[in-house]
This record gives C-alpha cells, sequence and structure tokens, in this order.
C-alpha cells in the first residue's frame, strides 16, 4: 500500500517524556470509555426505581453502548488511518462529553438510550486511536510491552471499577455516573490538542461507504436479534432469529466483499497469521466472560444477598485491585513465559475461579468469593496482554489503526455480546424456574419472570408473607440461572484455553 509518510525530519519522534505523558492521556480517555461500559451494572434497582423503564428497554439502557462502539470501531479506526488519529479523538472527547451531559439529564428510558448510543459513537471515535498511537509513540518492543500493559490493566480495570464507581456515585444521584464525566474531559481536550502527535496519512482513496453500512448493520442485527430471541419482548422467536441471520448474511457479505477489494475497510488478510487471529480471539472470550458475568454478579450480590450498591461495588474491589495487577505483571511474565503459555494460563485460570461458584445457594462466601473475584480480574488481564502485544507486534505502523481497530472490536463485542448472550442465557433460565407463588396474581407473576429487579419491584408492592415467599423464589430461580450461565462461561474459556496452547507456537 503506497503511503504518502513525512519524511523523519517533518515528524520528529516523540521525546521520552511526552510518550509517557502521552499514555497518561490515553489511558485516561480510555478509562472514562471502559468505566461507561458497566457503570450502570450496580446502578440497575436505582435507575429502575427512578425511571421505571420496561425489561427490555433496561437491557438496552445497559447493552447499546458496547453495541454502538462494536461495529463503529472498524470504520472509524480506518477513518483515522485516512485522516489522522489526533482528530478523531479531539471530535470523539467532544462528541463523549455532549452525551455525558444528555444521559444525566435524560428525563426517561427512551432519551437515556439514545444518550448512552451517542456515547457509544464517540467511545468508538476515540479507541481504536488509543492503540494506534501507542503503536506510532513507543517504538522499542520492551517500552510497548510496558505501555500495552497499562493499556491492557487500564481497560480491564475500568470495565472492573465501572460498578465500583456506579455504586458509589448511584447513592448520591443515578445521573451522577454520567455527569462526572464532563469535569474531567474538559480537562482532557486542551491536553490532548497539545500533547497526541500527528500520524501518517494514507493516500487519499475512494471512501468505501457500502462497506462501513454492511459492518454496522450486519453487526447491530445480530446483536439485536439475538437479545430479542432471548427476551421475546418485542417480536416474535422466529422474526428474531430471522434478524439475527440476516446480519450473519450481511456479515458474509462484508468479508467476500474486503477479499475482493484492492484497498479494504477492514484488512482481513491479517487474519492469515495465526498468532494474530488467536490473539483476538482471545480478547473476544476474555472480555465477554469479564463483562457478561460481571452483570450478573453485581446483580446477585444486591438482589440475592442483599448488599447495597456501594457494599456490592466493595465487594467488588478486589476483581478491580487483581486486574491492575494482572496487567502490570503480565507485562513482565509476557516476555519470560511467552504469548501461548501466559494467554491458555490467564484464560484457564479465569474458568478455574468461576468453578467454585456452581456450588453456591442464596447464602454468602465472602471469602471464596473475593478469591474468585481476585483469579477472575488476575486471569482475564494477563491473557488480554498477552493478545494484545501479539496483535499490535505483528503488523507495521501504517496498518496499527486497523489492527487496534479490529482489537478493539473484538474487545467492545466482547462486552456487548457477553451481556446479549449471558443475559439471555440467564433470562431464558430465570423465567421457566421461577414457579407461581400463592397470593400473588398471574399478571405479577408474569412481570416478576423478566428479571430479578422486576422480581424484587413486584415483592415490594405486594409485600407480606406473598411478598416474602415471591422473593425468596426469585432468588433461588435467578441462583439456577447463574449457574447455568457460568457453566456456559466456563465451557468456553476452557476451550479457548486449550485452543491457544495447541495452535500458537513456543514464543
Amino acid at each position: 500500500m503506497t503511503l504518502v509518510a513525512a519524511p523523519t525530519t517533518r515528524r520528529p519522534p516523540v521525546a521520552h517524556r511526552s510518550r509517557w505523558a502521552v499514555l497518561v492521556l490515553l489511558c485516561t480517555s480510555l478509562l472514562l470509555i471502559t468505566v461507561d461500559a458497566t457503570v450502570l451494572h450496580i446502578a440497575v434497582p436505582a435507575l429502575t426505581a427512578a425511571l421505571q423503564p420496561s425489561a427490555v428497554q433496561l437491557l438496552w439502557i445497559i447493552d447499546v453502548y458496547s453495541l454502538v462502539v462494536a461495529p463503529l470501531l472498524i470504520m472509524f479506526g480506518a477513518l483515522g488511518d485516512r485522516y489522522g488519529r489526533k482528530p478523531l479523538v479531539l471530535a470523539g472527547l467532544a462528541v463523549f462529553g455532549v452525551a455525558s451531559a444528555a444521559a444525566a439529564a435524560a428525563p426517561n428510558a427512551g432519551l437515556l438510550i439514545l444518550a448512552r448510543a451517542l456515547l457509544g459513537v464517540g467511545g468508538a471515535m476515540i479507541m481504536p486511536a488509543t492503540l494506534s498511537i501507542i503503536r506510532q509513540v513507543f517504538t522499542d518492543r520492551r517500552e510497548r510491552a510496558i505501555a500495552l500493559g497499562v493499556w491492557s490493566a487500564v481497560a480491564a480495570a475500568g470495565a472492573a471499577v465501572g460498578p465500583l464507581i456506579g455504586g458509589l456515585l448511584v447513592g448520591i444521584w443515578w445521573g451522577a455516573v454520567f455527569l462526572i464525566n464532563v469535569p474531567i474531559l474538559l480537562v482532557l481536550l486542551p491536553a490532548a490538542a497539545r500533547l497526541l502527535p500527528d500520524s501518517t496519512r494514507q493516500r487519499v482513496r475512494a471512501w468505501d461507504s457500502l462497506s462501513a453500512v454492511l459492518s454496522v448493520a450486519g453487526i447491530l442485527a445480530v446483536a439485536f436479534g439475538l437479545k430479542e430471541a432471548g427476551s421475546g419482548h418485542l417480536l416474535p422467536l422466529s422474526f428474531s432469529l430471522s434478524i439475527a441471520a440476516l446480519g450473519v448474511a450481511l456479515l458474509v457479505w462484508f468479508v467476500r466483499r474486503q477479499q475482493s477489494r484492492p484497498e479494504p475497510l477492514l484488512d482481513l488478510s491479517l487474519f492469515r497469521s495465526r498468532s494474530f487471529a488467536t490473539g483476538v480471539a482471545g480478547v473476544l472470550l476474555g472480555v465477554f466472560a469479564l463483562v457478561g458475568l460481571q452483570l450478573m454478579l453485581a446483580q446477585y450480590l444486591q438482589l440475592v444477598l442483599g448488599d447495597s450498591p456501594s457494599q456490592a461495588a466493595v465487594r467488588m474491589l478486589p476483581l478491580v485491585l487483581a486486574a491492575i495487577s494482572g496487567g502490570l505483571i503480565a507485562a513482565h511474565l509476557l516476555p519470560r513465559l511467552g504469548m501461548r503459555a501466559t494467554m491458555s494460563g490467564g484464560l484457564g485460570l479465569v474458568a478455574l475461579s468461576l468453578t467454585p461458584t456452581l456450588g453456591w445457594g442464596v447464602e454468602g462466601h465472602p471469602v471464596m468469593l473475593a478469591l474468585c473475584f481476585i483469579g477472575i480480574g488476575f486471569g482475564v488481564q494477563v491473557a488480554l496482554l498477552a493478545a494484545s502485544d501479539t496483535i499490535m507486534s505483528s503488523v507495521p505502523e501504517p496498518k496499527a489503526g486497523g489492527a487496534a481497530a479490529i482489537e478493539e472490536t473484538a474487545y467492545e463485542l466482547g462486552a456487548g455480546m457477553g451481556v446479549a448472550v449471558l443475559g439471555t442465557i440467564t433470562t431464558i433460565s430465570y423465567a421457566p424456574a421461577l414457579h407461581p407463588v400463592p397470593g400473588v396474581k398471574p399478571t405479577d407473576m408474569d412481570q416478576a419472570r423478566q428479571s430479578l429487579a422486576s422480581a424484587k419491584a413486584v415483592a415490594d408492592q405486594v409485600g407480606g408473607t406473598p411478598g416474602h415467599a415471591l422473593m425468596e423464589a426469585a432468588r433461588w430461580a435467578f441462583v439456577n440461572a447463574l449457574h447455568t450461565t457460568v457453566v456456559v462461561s466456563v465451557v468456553l474459556l476452557s476451550a479457548t484455553a486449550v485452543a491457544v496452547a495447541m495452535l500458537l507456537r513456543r514464543d
């Protein structure tokens, strides 16, 4: 691919001190984006009480952010390579700030969903550039491994710390979880304008609008179809599955179009590298398990064990700390153990850490729960760092934006599909397990079967012995559904760990 690259004398390398300042700025931006993916997990009961969303609206409030980010990453990654990454980051920060203010002021569930979608647009503009700029300014492999370790720690820690921040802020006001972004962005925007380096632009070429539309529409259709097939709140099952099938067809069309074009929107030739493809799969499955299970476990802490939002946030603190330490330690483990051992070992640790939860009921297990959270956070982060380093090291700098977009798409698609798929499995398993309760009307039982949060609202409304019996039955139904979800996650993680160990060469 021919590039119009400016001579070295016109674009000097970033000074040593500036490189680390750029890393701090990028990681702060990334932290805001990843926190927003999970910040509402512990705020579900407060949101339900304040805005009274339907069950399907509540799922979309939580999930629309990641599902909007995922398909747009490919397009914005390509735009960053084409027109420069710095302008895209600056525009993304501005959009993210406006959307945060709009979300905080949303008077109803519908407008909050739209504001969360706009947050996703801003996040998608920023995220591919964070990895690409790291690849650009850290040319030394060892320094880059450290920088990617910090980036990866922030990415997973942001998803992990989201419920902690949400739990602390929701006690003040649910809108505070969004409004807190605004003053931070007012500082980040001028700092980014001053510190971020300009990137080499690719030569002007025809923009493939059809490919951009196919990628966005395909991913959204698959995600919406699967989510609606599981919940069944809006459309018949056959129609929901038809939408998902249409999404698959659009993605197949997108792939074939990329393969036939001399200058594709997404360079699928990168997947010919076994290491690159396996790294992307590891990112997808790792984040899938982390974010999807995090939502389920946050509800388990609050609605099954009876923790307040702040108590639940504190109980999840070991996961946050383990994720941060895992990313930093993994930067030192990777050169010694190699990608295969680091990545497969991390995924295997997550599967092992989830296994004890299969024997739990509605009673608390404070020590074992903390140990499980530590294993999940540390294992996911170790695996993600190994995958990220391999992905970004396997491509030349001009293709860094495309590779970053693929990795970030795996992150966000893993997050969105983790909530959608694992949430759907939980819903499908929960509703049939909640049997009729004497003294509770059939219409109330139907509402209680939508979610555990809905069951709590119904139980509070019914009150007395029937309300208590309904909540007890709902708690057990949710625990049984959670066991099913954990089994699916353990199988997927174990299979991926084995595949990594078999497919990747020893470093």
